[in-house]
């Protein structure tokens, strides 16, 4: 029994229990909130079939004989995964011309039966049914694959296997610092363990942004004995431009790393590098701004690295690959993908 259906009983029962020790029946529905005939029901249901009686008598039982032929459902959940682009109405036309009838609404309701109602549900159970069977995909259903990982990338959502598989960089318009100007921090942020580095500038400029990687981020990575594969940004001027002439671009180059852009539009995106800067935007520049008065950058810049140090270290994530651990945490073990992937290359 599941745990609203013991709640829906433990109520009811409540009521039954109330009444017995008050020795009131109006006393006791006057306190729980019920009617004295709801009362009567429920004691009545409770002689007649014992407590489980309790939830049936609050349960709409459903009409076995209007569900579909098992065959019929076995054909729409197998069709559901050989085209899983196709709508319901669609799906029942093709069914039709292969001798199987049935309506739209008898395709939805096996669809939301077995949980693939959505496009992506469909998506990911076929992802499942390959990996089990390790089938041949059709053209049909490596398209539909194909436009799932478009789609996934255009609302954020990144493929990631490994630390330093995908890093994400932007960069994050501080504010002005009284004899100083204004400050811009260049932000890198390992997609996988979601370690994050950062620094601060008076410019926003390619050669900035391709500092933060030479100072910060690729010593990071070969102290960890591994490397940055490919860095997702926006189309900002201090990322893109050609190649020949654009310091950022020949620095990527220079390293073997792979660059790619977000979608024209899509901000989200790089949702991972815009969800890292409202967080210490709330937790560090907000507070630390009222805390003290900046009067050089290295000042900010020292105090920023003691907050960086407490983000990947010691602040614990919820994240999709963190699940309650620190940054640092996942990606020393994610370190064994990484050792993996190189020695099945080097094979």
């Amino acid at each position: 029994m599941n745990s609203v259906n013991q709640n829906v009983i433990k109520h009811k029962v409540g009521l039954l229990n109330l009444a017995a020790e008050l020795g009131n029946v109006s006393r006791a529905c006057k306190v729980m909130g019920f009617s004295r005939d709801t009362f009567y029901r429920y004691q009545a249901a409770v002689a007649d079939g014992g407590v489980e009686a309790l939830l049936d008598a609050n349960r709409k039982k459903p009409n076995f004989r209007n569900r579909i032929e098992e065959s019929i459902e076995t054909a729409v959940a197998a069709f559901a995964l050989e085209q899983p682009a196709f709508g319901q109405v669609r799906v029942s036309n093709e069914l039709r011309k292969r001798g199987t009838f049935v309506s739209p609404s008898g395709v939805r309701s096996v669809w939301l039966r077995r949980d693939l109602e959505s496009f992506k549900k469909r998506l990911v159970a076929l992802e499942k049914h390959v990996a089990a069977t390790g089938e041949v995909l059709t053209e049909a259903q490596v398209v539909a694959l194909e436009r799932k990982q478009d789609d996934d990338a255009a609302h954020g959502e990144i493929e990631t296997a490994h630390p330093g598989y995908l890093g994400s960089q932007d960069t994050f318009y501080v504010g002005t610092l009284k004899g100083v100007g204004r400050v811009y921090q260049q932000t890198f942020v390992d997609t996988y363990s979601k370690w994050a580095t950062a620094k601060l500038y008076t410019t926003k400029t390619p050669i900035t942004s391709a500092d933060l990687l030479n100072d910060r981020v690729l010593p990071f990575f070969a102290e960890q004995g591994m490397g940055v594969i490919r860095i997702l940004t926006d189309r900002g001027t201090e990322f893109c431009g050609k190649a020949e002439s654009h310091d950022y671009q020949l620095y990527l180059a220079l390293n073997d790393i792979e660059h790619t852009k977000t979608k024209v539009m899509h901000p989200q995106t790089n949702g991972i590098c815009e969800r890292f800067h409202k967080t210490i935007l709330q937790e560090f520049y907000q507070v630390t701004f009222r805390r003290k008065i900046y009067r050089s950058i290295e000042e900010l810049q020292s105090d920023l690295d003691e907050w960086l140090k407490y983000y990947n270290y010691d602040r614990t994530h919820q994240g999709k690959m963190c699940c309650g651990r620190t940054p640092m945490e996942t990606l020393i073990d994610g370190k064994e993908v990484w050792k993996d992937k190189i020695t099945n290359l080097n094979n």
